[in-house]
């Protein structure tokens, strides 16, 4: 029987946070009381990790007797993102450049200007640059105390592994795949990704499904469903479509290498290789091991 959801307070509410993700609270508010000095949410949607990315923010910052209360000025601020001790990147709308994360670097050297937490929140950071990442990377391993790097990602994975290593992950619950996007558009992945299941039962269809040139978010969501499908196998499930097929599979070595083929994908489209060719390269490779 699935437990009840627990309510969500007022602060929660104000901050966007989905119900769906009622559960996560607990770990924000443990992560606040010893905060390390730089925490992963991972999973869920975009807007759901932004929005705990955010509730984490104001619960280090807000002054109330229970933080955060979601009404004070500095819980305003930081909702509008014009917080003092608040530095806020999207590599969602747009590349996350080593300039950036230079004067980040610089500004941890510096104490917050409030009695609370420096944040530094990179939503959608599989966004970095490599040359950004290595820039907060450096500022990760000097900054005074009192500054905390929040990186927001659908997976760890997507991040360089040098920053995972510096980071305490919390992972929220995932998001509902199980039927397609409504909204469709450039970043639904269920074309590809029924494109990709029947290329590799049939060996047909699937370059013509790929010339459609894809976002990479739409590459990164199809990556995110097959690691989610492998996970169910290797857990003894075989109801997805690719759990099927590496059920009917010989070679025992086949979810290993896909496994890392999975990961290779995912560094590649985290150094701008272009989408296609990565989804490409996926395709073919594992067509040659599922077939056999």
């Amino acid at each position: 029987m699935t437990p009840p959801t627990p309510p969500l307070s007022l602060a929660a509410e104000v901050f966007g946070v989905s119900a769906r993700q009622a559960h996560v609270l607990a770990g924000i508010d443990a992560l606040a009381r010893a905060v390390p000095q730089a925490v992963i949410l991972e999973g869920g949607t975009a807007d759901e990790r932004a929005a705990l990315g955010l509730f984490l923010a104001a619960r280090l910052n807000c002054r109330a007797g229970t933080p955060p209360c979601g009404l004070c000025a500095i819980c305003r601020q930081i909702l509008e993102k014009v917080f003092l001790d608040f530095q806020y990147f999207d590599g969602g709308s747009e590349t996350i450049k080593v300039d950036a994360m230079r004067e980040v670097r610089r500004l941890v050297g510096e104490p917050p200007r409030g009695p609370g937490k420096r944040v530094i929140l990179l939503a959608e950071a599989q966004g970095l640059t490599e040359e950004a990442a290595n820039a907060l990377l450096k500022a990760m391993e000097e900054p005074r105390p009192g500054n905390v790097f929040v990186l927001l990602t659908p997976q760890r994975e997507r991040l360089f592994p040098t920053l995972v290593s510096r980071s305490f992950v919390l992972t929220l619950a995932w998001p509902d795949t199980a039927e397609p996007s409504p909204s469709g558009g450039e970043d639904d992945p269920w074309p590809l990704l029924h494109g990709l299941h029947d290329f590799w039962r049939t060996g047909r269809g699937w370059f013509t499904a790929s010339r459609s040139r894809p976002a990479r978010a739409c590459a990164e969501r199809v990556l995110t469903e097959l690691s989610r499908e492998l996970a169910g196998f290797l857990a003894g499930r075989t109801d997805t479509e690719l759990g099927a097929m590496l059920g009917g599979c010989y070679d025992p070595d086949v979810p290993r290498r896909l496994d890392l083929l999975l990961a290779e994908s995912q560094e590649a489209l985290i150094l701008a290789v272009n989408p296609a060719v990565v989804l490409d390269r996926l395709a073919t490779r594992a067509y040659l091991w599922l077939r056999r």
